[in-house]
């Protein structure tokens, strides 16, 4: 087990340097300029070039990447060029909005897709399949937002029960903050749930082919005791590498469902640095997410040696 998490460590570090380079290669090839944006088209070029050298723009772009690298390895993210804020305090201030929001969504999706898939595949072609695949085939097909605008419109407008918009913050409350992101995650989990329901019911009909399977019945154990004791688990590796697919998606493309909401999350300030190019603010947060995504593969690659030793014996 130690081998295979160290390789795995490597991997992750790799995955990290090349995921740093493309993505301040990709920021800083984009048009336009940050100090011509926030002073206006009719700037003075000493006024310009002033601005340049305080964000530092005036540097190479070798020197700006590694004073970035090196930043974020000691835990400083820079200054954000307009708000003149400390991009740590900004992303601190709204990972306490997202990530809160993509937990939430997560357990949703996990809770309504595993009994879902489960009573599917265990009545494959009945009418409880059908009925369950039919739902998850329209929560596949449907966006996210337009769940969204229904949900605001039944339970914001009609019945009353939530507000349509905003985050009152943690310091009203557990029960009123996650009162706010009710909505949202449900917006968020209903797709995601039809997917992993879908996943799960397959991964399980599979299982429920093997040989192990008949000689689990064989041995005496009711279909329900064989599905439990010796299928769910050795269907749970693909089910894995979607759960953890879906936090990171779920932490890093809420922006539409943050807009929908008015909630001050990571979407939110990606979508309005992008706006107001303000470089350091995108490149911090962009990584940030990707090195979400990445430490989540992570966890789920041990969590596939937890759960199938047989991944550990082969590194």
């Amino acid at each position: 087990m130690l081998r295979y998490t160290i390789k795995r460590l490597l991997s992750l570090c790799v995955s990290l340097a090349v995921a740093s380079l493309v993505i301040f290669t990709v920021i800083e090839i984009a048009p336009g300029d940050p100090a011509s944006f926030m002073l206006g088209m009719n700037a003075q070029p000493e006024t310009l070039a002033a601005l340049r050298t305080e964000l530092g723009l005036d540097s190479s772009k070798l020197e700006r990447y590694l004073s970035w690298v090196g930043g974020l390895l000691a835990g400083d993210f820079g200054t954000s060029y307009t708000y003149r804020t400390p991009v740590s305090e900004m992303i601190a201030a709204r990972l306490w909005v997202s990530l809160p929001l993509a937990l939430y969504a997560l357990t949703l999706s996990t809770l309504i897709a595993f009994p879902a898939g489960i009573y599917a595949a265990s009545r494959r072609g009945a009418a409880g399949d059908l009925g369950v695949m039919g739902a998850t085939q329209l929560g596949v097909a449907v966006p996210n937002f337009w769940f969204a605008m229904m949900l605001v419109l039944i339970f914001s407008i009609n019945l009353r029960w939530f507000a349509a918009g905003g985050f009152v913050g943690w310091d009203k409350g557990l029960w009123a903050g996650l009162h706010a992101l009710t909505l949202p995650a449900i917006a968020l989990a209903l797709p995601q749930a039809a997917i992993l329901a879908r996943v799960m019911r397959s991964s399980l009909l599979d299982v429920l082919g093997e040989d192990y399977m008949r000689t689990a019945r064989a041995k005496g154990l009711t279909e329900r005791q064989a599905l439990w004791r010796h299928g769910l688990r050795n269907a749970l590796i693909p089910v894995l590498t979607i759960i953890g697919l879906q936090f990171s998606f779920l932490l890093a493309g809420a922006i539409i469902i943050e807009q929908v909401f008015y909630l001050p999350g990571l979407g939110r300030l990606v979508f309005q640095s992008i706006s107001a190019r303000d470089l350091i603010v995108v490149e911090s947060v962009v990584m940030l997410l990707v090195f979400s995504v990445i430490i989540v593969n992570f966890l789920v690659d041990l969590a596939y040696a937890a759960v199938d030793p047989r991944l550990r014996s082969r590194t």
